[in-house]
């Protein structure tokens, strides 16, 4: 692994040395709260308190340091590495302080020190990475990139490299033989292939880079192979970007059979039981709760749909499932009762809704019923969102990998509704885009994920920022 740059360092020791601050004031304000909690003023013991936990942390920030310095983090990353930073650091100094101290630390108290630790470690991240993120929108710590080749996947990664300023990257330009198609203003072309080996040759100026993205075909692997030498010779961060294959990126990935390298069109966490356990146990719990709530207004909501509308309380409806399979979706009924329910799909201005069933869909209230389908197994709560049958059928036809959506269990939210991508498609990219959303949260599941989409779900409902209100 290439070293990381000085001011990178700096980033990196002073997240370090505030963790150490954070620890120690916390365990000072224990101290000075020392009758209410745990700590005697004339006990020796005090300063091995404190030796231990100190030790602790620095075990812990050899293994679970938190990298927020890094430019394209994730927020369950920073959630995931804090917690078993905090989990491991209690755990370790708890252990010592039992084995080398006759310190009075009643067991009572160490969730109480666990989670205040960790909620203020959270809280440092969100300083620490707002810092960061303003000294790299201000073009400081930037990291000088060259992309190679013509392939349009270069187009998607700048546009992820430049969407935003504070991740600290500035694309000199790119390499080829032949112009990107549709390629905006400000990405330059440099020159052609001849014009990059002559500037490896002479040691140009691409030895001033810190990144060279690479996207070119495999027949191409002499030309690849001279610009992996050049980097490593100039210290480089070099990466092979996956070709596009239509619409969509190439994305394997990396697997081994016995010692052989190979790579599947496919990576899903959720094939692995343990983490299928881990997502079902949250789901259960998760949704019992719910619906324990829901009991209650069941009867309440009852009434107000059958003032409004005569017919069933619940709309049931075949959609496609895990692994294309068919269940029965349920939702509160928002519409009159109508032949055109299987096949059309709900628009802003329905004429079909009744007034309180329009209220339903704006606030997702009739979604509720769905947490029934999570408990019976047919769903999850977050996921591809299922769609009705005459669309899995029309859209599979049209769209590639469309069915890969399909690898988890359908979601009452997921990566694409939060992202703005729900409600009506009124025309094909809008579903090729949602498609595309469903596919990265299949190949990039965690825990961690799941809590953020449920986070950014009600930060949604409670802000107005559902553009699907209808």
């Amino acid at each position: 692994m290439l070293q990381l740059d000085k001011n990178t360092l700096i980033f990196k020791y002073a997240i370090i040395a505030g963790d150490f601050i954070i620890l120690n004031l916390l365990l000072l304000t224990g101290y000075y709260f020392r009758d209410q909690i745990l700590m005697n003023p004339d006990h020796a013991n005090n300063k091995m308190l404190f030796l231990c936990a100190n030790f602790a942390m620095a075990l812990a920030q050899n293994y679970h340091a938190n990298k927020v310095y890094r430019r394209n983090l994730r927020t369950e990353t920073v959630l995931r590495n804090t917690f078993w930073l905090t989990f491991w650091q209690v755990l370790v100094a708890y252990a010592l302080i039992r084995i080398v101290s006759f310190h009075n630390l009643p067991f009572k108290w160490v969730p109480i020190f666990a989670v205040s630790l960790y909620l203020l470690l959270l809280l440092s991240r969100v300083v620490e990475r707002f810092i960061i993120k303003g000294i790299r929108a201000s073009g400081k710590n930037s990291h000088e990139v060259t992309l190679v080749g013509d392939d349009p996947m270069l187009l998607l990664l700048y546009k992820r490299l430049t969407e935003d300023t504070s991740m600290g990257y500035r694309v000199k330009g790119y390499y080829a033989d032949n112009d990107l198609e549709s390629c905006p203003e400000e990405l330059h072309r440099l020159g052609s292939l001849a014009d990059l080996n002559r500037s490896i040759s002479d040691d140009g100026d691409l030895k001033d880079n810190h990144d060279i993205f690479c996207c070119m075909s495999h027949d191409r692997d002499e030309q690849i192979r001279a610009i992996m030498k050049f980097c490593d010779k100039h210290v480089i961060h070099f990466f092979y970007v996956p070709r596009m294959l239509g619409n969509f990126a190439l994305g394997l990935k990396r697997e081994s059979l016995m010692d052989i390298p190979i790579y599947a069109n496919h990576e899903a966490p959720l094939y692995l039981l343990q983490n299928r356990c881990l997502k079902r146990a949250f789901d259960l719990v998760f949704a019992s709760g719910v619906c324990l709530c829901l009991l209650p207004i069941i009867p309440i909501l009852a009434i107000i749909i059958k003032i409004q509308s005569p017919g069933p309380l619940f709309f049931r409806q075949e959609r496609t499932g895990i692994g294309g399979k068919t269940f029965r979706i349920f939702k509160f009924r928002s519409m009159h009762v109508n032949k055109d329910a299987d096949t059309l799909q709900a628009t802003e201005h329905d004429p079909r809704k009744f007034a309180f069933g329009d209220f339903m869909r704006r606030t997702n209230i009739d979604e509720l019923p769905q947490f029934f389908n999570v408990l019976l197994g047919d769903m999850s709560i977050v996921g591809p969102r299922p769609h009705m049958l005459k669309h899995t059928e029309m859209y599979s036809a049209i769209i590639d990998k469309y069915m890969v959506r399909h690898l988890a269990k359908p979601g009452i939210t997921g990566w694409a509704q939060v992202n703005g991508f729900r409600g009506e498609t009124k025309e094909v990219w809008m579903m090729e885009e949602r498609v595309k959303r469903d596919i990265w949260y299949v190949e990039n599941w965690s825990i961690w994920l799941d809590l953020r989409i449920i986070y950014l779900t009600v930060k949604n409902m409670v802000l107005r920022k559902d553009t699907a209100a209808y």
